[in-house]
């Protein structure tokens, strides 16, 4: 047998190449899939409803007519605010101050009876027994009881003719933006018609009528006496206009809904709001988010979560160095992160990034990440540890995007 002499380099490279596959092979011939995860946590998490709304004035006049007439004069500035009991129309006052005449002048007639009739019944009262009977007492008495009478019938009659001379002057009844008028001057107008003169609109505040499925409402009162949802003291609610603004002001409920639409099933609820700028019109369309309470849940990243065709969602959860998928029930949604109530306990940990290719039971190496503000997942420092999925609920501000 003939032995072969390798050079120095030559058995160092060979040897090498023989154990660079035991070295770098894990069992099975692949290394672990390397994968960020994140520690969850059960929090007090928001609970907040997404509803469709419009807004309805809370105060709209219609300015009619008391009197009838021909419109003198139009004494307001359409478009600008006006305070209640501000004059905006004046009718011809001619008739009217004619009326008011003739019955102050009924009335100054029955004040003179009345004094005629009391001086009568007194004098005969006094003769009473020497010179006059009880029977003229009593008549003296009657005409004294009938002239009151028509005295207080003119007094009424004269009521009527000043309040008919005022109204000639028509007014609003309430604080609020007014319309264009809808006659000119020179126009015939009467009492109490059909048609209003103009529209006086309250803007500030606004109300916004919101509309929520009966079936969720029912959901809702399931959660409550089983304990999963600890109801506000107050509801308030925050908007979004049509152009994805979010409204400043935030609102309380003025009144809840008690019937079921038989046409959309849904239930009307009212919230009233500030509207300082007179930003939000009557009859816009907005979205409305009110916070009903919170519940006892772990927040999930949505990235981090997907549905099957049936809408089933679940997550990857890492158990003894292997990952293992979970089904969730969740509760909607807040800060871009699903509210699950069932199906992840407290400490476990979440795969939250290279969520490819994984298999139940599959071996991995775990990296702790977090998120940044814009979800994106970020590795977490090696002398920081390793965070939840998301912040505490008392550390976030206004949710950017929440629904049920």
């Amino acid at each position: 047998m003939h032995k072969i002499k390798l050079s120095t380099g030559a058995a160092m490279a060979a040897a090498m190449f023989l154990a660079w596959p035991a070295a770098a092979q894990a069992p099975g011939g692949m290394p672990p899939k390397q994968v960020g995860v994140v520690t969850l946590k059960r929090q007090d998490v928001p609970r907040i409803v997404t509803l469709p709304g419009r807004a309805v004035a809370a105060s709209d006049a219609e300015i009619r007519p008391r009197v009838s007439g021909i419109v003198t004069d139009i004494v307001y500035d359409p478009g600008k605010r006006i305070e209640a009991g501000a004059p905006m129309f004046t009718i011809e006052e001619t008739t009217y101050q004619a009326n008011l005449a003739s019955a102050e002048a009924q009335v100054s007639s029955a004040q003179a009876q009345v004094t005629q009739a009391q001086s009568s019944y007194d004098r005969t009262r006094k003769l009473l027994g020497s010179g006059t009977t009880q029977a003229q007492v009593e008549t003296a008495l009657a005409t004294l009881d009938q002239a009151k009478a028509t005295l207080q019938s003119a007094e009424a009659a004269r009521t009527l003719a000043q309040a008919d001379l005022d109204w000639t002057t028509v007014t609003s009844p309430i604080a609020g933006i007014a319309s264009v008028a809808d006659i000119s001057v020179g126009d015939l107008v009467t009492a109490n018609q059909a048609d209003a003169l103009a529209t006086v609109t309250q803007l500030d505040p606004i109300e916004v009528d919101m509309y929520e499925p009966s079936s969720r409402i029912l959901n809702v009162l399931d959660d409550i006496s089983d304990g999963r949802l600890t109801l506000s003291e107050s509801l308030n609610a925050t908007l979004t206009l049509e152009n994805g603004r979010t409204y400043q002001a935030v609102g309380e409920m003025v009144a809840p809904g008690v019937t079921v639409s038989t046409s959309t099933g849904a239930i009307d609820t009212r919230f009233r709001f500030e509207n300082l700028d007179n930003l939000i019109l009557p009859g816009m369309f907005l979205r409305g988010q009110v916070e009903l309470g919170t519940t006892s849940a772990i927040l999930v990243s949505q990235s981090s979560a997907k549905r099957d065709k049936v809408g089933n969602l679940s997550a990857w959860v890492v158990e003894d160095g292997k990952v293992s998928q979970r089904q969730l029930t969740e509760e909607g949604s807040y800060r871009q992160q699903w509210i699950v109530t069932e199906g992840l306990e407290d400490g476990d940990i979440l795969v939250a990034d290279g969520l490819t290719g994984l298999q139940e039971g599959m071996e991995v190496a775990t990296v702790p990440v977090t998120f940044d503000e814009e979800g994106v997942v970020r590795e977490v420092a090696d002398d920081k540890p390793a965070e939840g999925d998301a912040p505490p609920a008392d550390d976030a501000a206004q949710p950017a995007d929440a629904t049920e």
